[in-house]
């Protein structure tokens, strides 16, 4: 079957060549759970990105980059960032905008292990692995016990859920991966299995995010 990351490269492909790029991510009975636009990800900003960028400190590693959208904003400023992303296409992508980029599985050992002041994960990434607990875990791990997790979350009264999902685009469907989705009045409870507590939380252009620390 087809690997996720080759169906999301070839949406990241359309979006550049200005062609519809949208993908869907189909649950265990074949129905679609949400729609994705990976053609959002390549535009230079995207309603709702202002205050989040705002919160990112000089040193904030963006976990599952993508074409790096919002990595390569923060090293516009100066500030230093590192883009993580697993897709060869969104690492070439990433650093033809100027994003200092690693491809790699956020998992395994990362530059700056422990040292990071912020872990981004943005546009729903924290659903990448999932188990968004054991996720927080991992940025913790990243960011040292005085660093904070930035992430954005569903609305309050969405519900969270974690399994299998496929990636589907024109023509193709991916073998299945885990994925979850995480509602923004749930993410105190996971965090607190991550030994981290809910700090603040805001919304901007219909977007939810929370300010996760040690």
């Amino acid at each position: 079957m087809t690997a996720p990351v080759a169906v999301f490269g070839e949406a990241l492909r359309r979006a550049e060549r200005g062609e519809p790029a949208g993908l869907r991510l189909l649950g265990p009975d074949g129905a679609a759970v949400r729609a994705v636009d990976p053609g959002a990800w390549h535009a230079g900003h995207r309603p709702g990105d202002g205050a989040l960028l705002a919160r990112c400190p000089d040193g904030t590693v963006d976990l599952g980059c993508g074409p790096g959208r919002l990595a390569a904003a923060l090293a516009a400023t100066g500030r230093r960032v590192l883009g993580v992303d697993v897709s060869p296409q969104a690492v070439r992508y990433a650093r033809r905008r100027g994003a200092p980029v690693v491809r790699q599985d956020l998992f395994r050992p990362l530059p700056g292990e422990g040292g990071w002041r912020a872990a981004l994960l943005a546009d729903g990434n924290i659903g990448i692995g999932g188990d968004p607990a054991r996720l927080l875990r991992r940025c913790r791990r990243l960011v040292g016990p005085a660093g904070a997790v930035l992430a954005e979350v569903d609305p309050p009264g969405a519900g969270s859920w974690a399994g299998p999902v496929a990636l589907a685009g024109p023509g193709r469907t991916s073998a299945p991966f885990p994925w979850a989705f995480v509602a923004a009045d749930d993410i105190a409870a996971i965090a607190e299995r991550a030994a981290l507590r809910l700090a603040e939380t805001w919304t901007e252009a219909g977007r939810w995010f929370v300010r996760l620390s040690s």
